[in-house]
């Protein structure tokens, strides 16, 4: 009959239909994979900010203590709690760091 669309144009269209929908699944796949890794990365940041860390000591160098968040010593792990950078503080061979001062987060609990 004139005018009548087909099984296989019917079928073509829901393909399309399909693909499209499929393309805006994956997008969204990717934008919610895109937050969770700032997300990630924000609570890691806010997590070091509250920590503090040692930079071991190196020949002729002093070991230093610093705020996590500090970026004069990159490190992901081995971050202190208060109390343990209180004691790494009282060490005699642990300075505190000349730029971040971890000395004063310390002192303010």
């Amino acid at each position: 009959m004139f005018g009548e669309i087909s099984d296989l144009d019917k079928n073509r269209a829901l393909v399309d239909w399909l693909e499209y929908q499929l393309r805006q699944a994956k997008n969204r796949v990717r934008e919610l994979e895109v937050k969770a890794e700032q997300e990630q990365r924000a609570r890691e940041r806010a997590r070091a900010e509250m920590s503090w860390k040692i930079q071991p000591q190196r020949a002729g160098t002093t070991a230093m203590l610093h705020h996590g968040g500090c970026s004069l010593y990159e490190t992901t792990m081995g971050f202190l709690n208060r109390e343990e950078a209180l004691i790494a503080l009282a060490e005699p061979d642990i300075e505190a760091c000349e730029i971040c001062r971890p000395e004063t987060g310390l002192a303010s609990e």
